[in-house]
Order: structure tokens, then C-alpha cells, then sequence
């Protein structure tokens, strides 16, 4: 009986020994190429034809990709967003698309947390200004982004594990906590003991801090631009741990230099890595310029990181990939985008 081939083309680990004890004897683990190879075109096609399974961390899955896999039943995404994988392409072609949602939940809702105090407490304000070539006084700063946490709203946008790990975390630090998501049962609330916005636009009129928790997908793209910043109260920060994608850069500088909003995090962007030219809220937080000075904190996608998170994303990556190929569940499973 010929063996099941699963690939993990990026060569992320040392060894397959892991994968192969989840996935079974009848499944042969192999790696592909150079460590963090760049992309799947580097691959021999020789390779590709023998694959079964794909697991996919770093690499785009495209069209042209997905004709290079004819034996292609089952590709994982190794992580929670997958935009990475053309699923049109892979649903032409019968090849079921899965993700790995429950692996790093609690860094991403901490990282949405730990940003929204940095700011709202003055920590990267004071910090910067402390360590500038003529530290400021020794004293605080009364400043729009400083703010009592209980005298605030934090709105979720999105509730899904992590936007829920998020509102429960802002809830226990004391914020009221808000969210919109269409697509949760009514109750939700009622369990969680936050509060529901109707629509998007009530949720923006009373979000004092702005937590994103949305996907990558057709109706989350520019989700927030221009018009929803504005409805925003003065001086509120927003903070993007999810999809660069769902976040207008350009509107976001705008509302920050006009003095609209107080603050932002972001750990995402709509290009990652950013090339040239960057966007200009980008240019201006690498220059320093004095008027975003404590007001905007960038991390490199980084929010899922931790060493137990890594852990996670391996082991919870090969099951997925084993309760489909190999036992024929629907673990994980990915619709087509408009299904």
C-alpha cells in the first residue's frame, strides 16, 4: 500500500519526528528545501508531485502553486488566519483547506491587552519622552491617552476566541466591555456578562479603545477607514491584533495627526513584511517625528509568539492534518470564501 506523503516545505523544524508520531505509519513526514525557504517555488517538482498533504506556515498557497500538487488532498495553515491559501483555487480542485484556531489565543488577547495599556497608561509616552536627549521632567505628563481604565468602553470587533480572551481580559481589568459580531446567537452577552452593539456604527460611538479581532476575508477588508475612525470619540485608541488588512493605514494617520484619536497599536499590516514605499504613518514612526511620540507602537506580527505557542502550533498542526487525511474528519475544515 503506497504511503501518504504530508510536507513541510519550510524546513521550520529540526526533525519530522513529531508530525510522524501523530500522523502515523501510514503517512511518510518529510521536509522540503532550505530552512524558511522564501517560497513553494523553490521546490523540485518531483517533490511536489508526490504530495498528500501540505502543512503551510510562511508560504503563499496560490493558483500556480496548487497545479504543481496533483496528488493535493488536505492543506493546514498553520495558524489562525488564511489568507495565505487561494481557496477558490483549492476547492476547484477537491483539496479541503483547514486552519489551526485554538494555538495562541492567550498571547494574541494578551498582546491586544498589553498594548491597550502601554497607551492608555502613558507607559510608551513616558518612556520615550524619558529617554529622549533632553529627558522630560521628572513627573507625569497629563495626556489624552491617559485614561482610568473603569471610566472607559473597550469595544471588541469580533468575537471570536480571541476577541472573546480579549473582552474577558479587558473585563477583569475593569473597562465595560462592548462587541459587535453579526454572526454570534443572542445570549452571548448574556453569557460572557459584556455588553452587544447592534451594528458596527453603535459600537464605534461608544469605543473608547478599539480592539480588532476580525479575519481576513471579502467583508472585513477596509472594514474600518476613514468614517468609522471618525465616529470614534475624541481621543480613543485602536489597536489591531488580527488582519492588517482590516485597518486603513492611511485614515488611521490622518485621524492620529489631526488629534482625532489618541493612540494606536498595531501588530499587523496590510503588506507584511512592509516594502517601500511604506505606508506613511510607518515612514513617520521610523523617523520619530515628534507629534507620534508615545502615541503608536508597531509590532512585527508578533503577538502569537511564545515558546509554548510554537509548541502548540506544531502538534495542533499535525492532528488537523492526521483527522483529515488520514481518518477522513472534518477538523478544522475552511469553507470556500462566499460559501
Amino acid at each position: 500500500m503506497t504511503r501518504l506523503v504530508v510536507l513541510e516545505p519550510e524546513g521550520m523544524y529540526a526533525d519530522t519526528a513529531l508530525e510522524q508520531e501523530v500522523l502515523g505509519p501510514s503517512v511518510e513526514v518529510i521536509h522540503g528545501g532550505a530552512p524558511h525557504a522564501g517560497s513553494l517555488d523553490a521546490l523540485p517538482d518531483e517533490l511536489c508531485a508526490r504530495v498528500d498533504g501540505l502543512l503551510v506556515f510562511r508560504h503563499w498557497l496560490r493558483a500556480a502553486d496548487v497545479a504543481r500538487f496533483p496528488r493535493l488532498k488536505v492543506a493546514v495553515r498553520m495558524g489562525v488566519g488564511y489568507d495565505r491559501l487561494d481557496r477558490a483555487a483549492c476547492a476547484a480542485r477537491g483539496i479541503t483547506v483547514c486552519n489551526v484556531p485554538d494555538y495562541g489565543t492567550m498571547e494574541v488577547a494578551d498582546h491586544a491587552i498589553a498594548l491597550t495599556l502601554a497607551l492608555r497608561r502613558g507607559i510608551a509616552l513616558h518612556h520615550d519622552l524619558q529617554r529622549g536627549e533632553t529627558p522630560a521632567a521628572w513627573r507625569y505628563l497629563d495626556h489624552p491617552l491617559v485614561r482610568r481604565l473603569g471610566a472607559q468602553v473597550f469595544g471588541v470587533v469580533g468575537l471570536g476566541r480571541i476577541g472573546t480572551a480579549a473582552a474577558l481580559r479587558a473585563k477583569a481589568l475593569g473597562f465595560e466591555v462592548r462587541f459587535f459580531d453579526p454572526y454570534l446567537p443572542n445570549g452571548v452577552d448574556r453569557a460572557l456578562g459584556i455588553g452587544r452593539a447592534r451594528t458596527l456604527e453603535e459600537l464605534l460611538r461608544a469605543a473608547d479603545v478599539l480592539s480588532i479581532h476580525v479575519p481576513d476575508t471579502r467583508g472585513t477588508r477596509g472594514l474600518i477607514g476613514a468614517e468609522q475612525l471618525a465616529l470614534l470619540p475624541r481621543d480613543a485608541v485602536v489597536v489591531n491584533t488580527a488582519r492588517g488588512t482590516s485597518l486603513d493605514l492611511d485614515a488611521l494617520e490622518a485621524a492620529l495627526r489631526s488629534g482625532h484619536l489618541a493612540g494606536a497599536g498595531l501588530d499587523v499590516l496590510a503588506v507584511e513584511p512592509p516594502v517601500e514605499p511604506v505606508p506613511a504613518l510607518l515612514a513617520a514612526y521610523r523617523r520619530r517625528e515628534p507629534w507620534l511620540t508615545g502615541r503608536l507602537i508597531v509590532t512585527p506580527h508578533s503577538a502569537f509568539h511564545t515558546p509554548e505557542a510554537w509548541a502548540d502550533i506544531r502538534r495542533k498542526s499535525a492532528e488537523t492534518m492526521r483527522d483529515v487525511l488520514v481518518l477522513g474528519l472534518r477538523t478544522n475544515v475552511i469553507l470556500p470564501e462566499g460559501d
